[in-house]
């Protein structure tokens, strides 16, 4: 079964789900059956729902993310940031994505419980899903609900109203768990099969799904999101990101990492309606790609740095020249095509791609290790750094001339961090959420700025600190989420998350 056909199957799974769970009388539910129906959704439906869902609800940002990352600017509809309010479902969407996926992941593994060790490759994949859903959750909100959520039924404890954890406590717990899977999966994989359920590594270089390589890869993005998740922290919680990275480093055989841009984690789609990636979604086939332009930063930057990733990451305006627009221009670029756009590397593929983690990332992070004085092996800082490079000039179909030319003169590794920060900024471009926590975390892109028509009473000098806690939180747990709030303004400015850098902008 291909993965069109799959996801077309799927496409009422949660709401399956849910009639599941509720509760009604005997004969209504008798009465109310279908026959044809599924009475009980298999395990590998759910993971594949989740997945899904995650490419929907996490790939289909554009701006938002994009222009707090530095990347893409609105010139339609220019961004005043008043949509960054508890009522704006886009973002209180994603906060109910991240908490739907861990429900099911977690009826997935009760449901398979007495059956572990034959679905123990279903299940492991269900827990590495699960931590990076509380990785996304702890990026935007910092504080949330965790040691009390999903204990709302009898059974699981009557708590309606769940405490929210202090991030400090919930990264340590999330990299422990990543840890038990680590281990687990060095000591062996199971044999129940994915194949096409599984949508982002159910197809190795060959096209065909293998099992070893494909649980080799899940077991490889368990190990990269530790990676991620400690240097996120390494200036607020130093032993435990150099600990977690040289146990890594240390032991690439019982730690592998992502290497290759074919083991990057990224979804695909089949590329037909429904089902076509989001950017192209969005701005081709919804005709919608003159309602961004690329960030004048960006574009600043890439000139500057002669940076042959130009030419994928952006296009050129109707003079034949890169240019980019402000971050909150009163005025519309008069024609729409006098600024560049998003290139068409990203958005004109209907069969592309929704990237969680790029291969590149894995070197970026170990060059800054290195740096930092971690003992990452016989790997050098320079050596990763430029590893780093090449997979991300590689993944941009940029010439291995080209390349060398960067690395030889504007991208020349110099030892220093800052040279790490501004690469990885660049290869990061469509992981707009991962470069947002880059530049919350190391305040890379130094000349980052918000929008310039905001309507606050106080205008904020900084892009957001954080994302703003849903409304259905107010509604529903108002004392807990108040308490998680306090120090914030504005929703998402004031109080910084614990793991970002203070660079002295509001």
């Amino acid at each position: 079964m291909n993965m069109n056909a799959l996801i077309k199957k799927l496409k009422y799974t949660p709401i399956l789900v849910a009639l599941l769970v509720s509760g009604c009388t005997k004969n209504f539910e008798k009465i109310n059956t279908d026959p044809d129906a599924l009475h009980d959704v298999p395990p590998q439906n759910m993971l594949v729902n989740v997945m899904r869902y995650a490419g929907d609800q996490f790939g289909g940002d554009v701006d938002g993310y994009g222009t707090f990352a530095g990347y893409i600017v609105k010139i339609q509809y220019p961004e005043d940031l008043s949509g960054l309010t508890p009522s704006n479902n886009t973002y209180g969407n994603r906060w109910a994505a991240c908490y739907y996926n861990i429900t099911q992941m977690l009826d997935l593994l009760k449901k398979t419980e007495k059956n572990a060790e034959g679905y123990k490759n279903t299940r492991l994949i269900a827990r590495i899903w699960n931590n990076y859903m509380w990785s996304y959750l702890l990026d935007g909100w910092g504080d949330v609900p965790y040691s009390e959520a999903f204990q709302g039924r009898p059974e699981d404890g009557s708590i309606l109203k769940a405490k929210y954890d202090k991030q400090e406590d919930i990264f340590p717990a999330v990299l422990a768990d990543l840890k038990s899977i680590a281990d687990e999966m060095a000591g062996g994989i199971g044999t129940d099969e994915m194949g096409d359920y599984d949508v982002i590594y159910g197809k190795t270089n060959s096209g065909s799904a293998d099992i070893k390589e494909q649980m080799l890869r899940w077991q490889k993005f368990c190990n990269s999101l530790r990676l991620r998740m400690a240097m996120r922290i390494s200036s607020v919680a130093p032993a435990l990101a150099k600990s977690t990275i040289e146990e890594i480093a240390s032991d690439k055989n019982k730690y592998p990492v992502i290497e290759t841009n074919a083991e990057s984690c990224q979804m695909f789609f089949p590329g037909t309606l429904p089902y076509m990636e989001p950017w192209y979604e969005s701005g081709i086939y919804g005709s919608r790609i003159n309602n961004w332009g690329m960030f004048d930063i960006f574009i600043n930057h890439l000139l500057e740095t002669k940076d042959p990733r130009i030419a994928a990451i952006a296009q050129k305006n109707n003079a034949g020249k890169y240019i980019g627009f402000i971050n909150g221009s009163k005025d519309n670029p008069s024609p729409a095509t006098s600024i560049s756009w998003i290139g068409l590397h990203y958005i004109n593929d209907p069969a592309g791609a929704v990237p969680f983690f790029k291969a590149c990332e894995t070197y970026y992070i170990l060059a800054e290790a290195a740096l930092s004085g971690y003992n990452v092996g016989s790997l050098t800082a320079k050596d990763a750094y430029e590893k780093a490079v090449t997979l991300s000039m590689e993944d941009n179909n940029v010439a291995a001339s080209d390349v060398a030319n960067y690395l030889s003169g504007e991208g020349k590794f110099n030892n220093t961090k800052e040279r790490v920060y501004w690469d990885m900024w660049v290869a990061l471009f469509k992981e707009n959420y991962e470069a947002w926590s880059l530049y919350r975390r190391t305040g890379i892109p130094n000349t980052n700025y918000p929008s310039k028509i905001q309507k606050f009473k106080e205008p904020h000098t900084d892009q957001p600190f954080r994302l703003p806690y849903p409304n259905n939180e107010y509604l529903y747990n108002a004392e807990n989420v108040k308490a998680a709030a306090a120090g914030t303004v504005d929703y998402n400015w004031g109080k910084r998350l614990w793991w970002a850098k203070e660079n002295g902008k509001e």
